[in-house]
């Protein structure tokens, strides 16, 4: 075997929310990898350090869980009144997989400091002191995503006293926008944000009964049960279900029936190549409990309890689309969301999960009879861990 060096190629490593992955200017990659296709996945998993039957990516840049397995590919936006467009893909941890059919709603924070940072604006635009916003295309899912960053002494401000649960230090607070983030629905619904055309159906699941559930696309596809019909009571942390391999086959298995209710999948078997959405979340009534970092929270500090599982795994905070879908639904009077955080209209809930509280803002309307929602909005930080380069073996390639 003739040895070959490793590619060396421009990355920055950065933190998002409550997930942090690698980001890559597109120019930067190989000319292979520049387009979509089994390079470009080659590349990234190996980059990640995926598959890892080991489940810990420890010849890789991943950290093993749906929050930290994660690539982000930037460019120079091709849509008008945009200025980067922003593909993300979730590597699957222990099979030879990239899912690139939704976005990451932490990660879009670091986009736009991203692309301050990387010349994707021209400099002449941007404040000495106060916000910029930078207008996202997010390409997985055509949707725009505008980030307000932050900006001192002509730079992007990183550091702060905003603090976000699930993230241990403090940094500088930036306001995200999702724009119009419902999707077109895929199933019975046509083009409704609730693809069934209902806010609550019967979900058929085998194995486990008849359940309740709202099915939203708005930020990213996600299944609601109610955590009393499935045996919980909404303030689980990750040790009770992801220590559970009933529990994880179970959530699975609600997961794919309702993708296919949904009209993501044609069969049930396609929700293995489809990881990443929908999500499956499980919400209840505001109580009092004890966060994974030992803050008490009590049932006067939120609206209601939410639980959601990402890539099989009951995830430790929250996932920021997910957040936005659990923003929209509140917002809509009848859905699963809605009840357990009371019932009636809002423009905002804060909700509990594992790592603490996350509020969410969210407008919605009734337009001829569907459903719409506007904008959603939330706070979340980011910061650069380290930026240069990442190695890759050459042979990383080949496919």
């Amino acid at each position: 075997m003739t040895a070959q060096p490793q590619l060396r190629i421009p990355a920055t490593y950065m933190r998002g929310g409550t997930s942090k992955g690698v980001f890559f200017r597109l120019d930067d990659l190989p000319p292979a990898a520049q387009v979509p296709g089994p390079v470009r996945d080659a590349l990234l998993m190996r980059v990640i350090g995926s598959p890892d039957p080991y489940a810990k990516h420890t010849d890789g840049m991943g950290g093993a869980t749906s929050s930290t397995s994660k690539c982000v590919i930037i460019a120079k936006s091709s849509r008008p009144d945009h200025d980067v467009d922003y593909l993300y893909g979730q590597v699957s941890i222990d099979t030879a997989f990239v899912d690139w059919s939704g976005n990451c709603g932490n990660l879009s924070t670091a986009v736009g400091p991203f692309a301050i940072a990387n010349g994707f604006i021209d400099p002449a635009w941007l404040p000495r002191d106060g916000v910029f916003a930078v207008r996202v295309w997010q390409a997985n899912i055509g949707k725009t995503i505008v980030v307000h960053v932050p900006i001192a002494n002509g730079e992007v401000q990183e550091t702060g006293d905003f603090e976000l649960d699930g993230v241990t230090f403090p940094a500088a607070e930036i306001v995200l926008e999702f724009i119009d983030p419902a999707d077109e629905g895929e199933g019975e619904g046509g083009g409704s944000m609730f693809p069934t055309g209902n806010l609550v159906d019967d979900l058929d699941v085998p194995g486990v009964g008849t359940l309740k559930a709202t099915m939203i696309n708005a930020g990213i596809p996600t299944v609601f049960v109610r955590a009393a019909d499935i045996g919980y009571t909404g303030a689980e942390l990750q040790d009770a279900i992801n220590g559970d391999p009933k529990a994880l086959a179970m959530f699975e298995t609600i997961r794919a029936h309702g993708a296919l209710r949904m009209g993501l999948i044609a069969d049930v078997s396609g929700a293995a190549k489809r990881q990443h959405t929908p999500k499956v979340a499980f919400v209840a009534p505001a109580t009092d409990y004890t966060a994974s970092s030992g803050k008490r929270i009590t049932a006067g500090d939120i609206d209601l309890l939410v639980r959601a599982l990402s890539m099989g795994k009951l995830h430790h905070a929250m996932m920021g689309t997910a957040a936005v879908a659990i923003g929209t639904a509140a917002a809509i009077p009848g859905t699963l969301v809605s009840d357990a955080a009371g019932g009636g209209a809002r423009t905002a809930v804060r909700f509990g999960h594992p790592s603490g509280t996350l509020r969410v803002g969210a407008e919605a309307a009734q337009v001829d009879g569907q459903w719409v929602v506007r904008k959603a909005v939330m706070s979340r930080s980011a910061r650069v861990l380290m930026d240069g380069a990442v190695r890759v073996p050459a042979d990383a390639l080949d496919s």
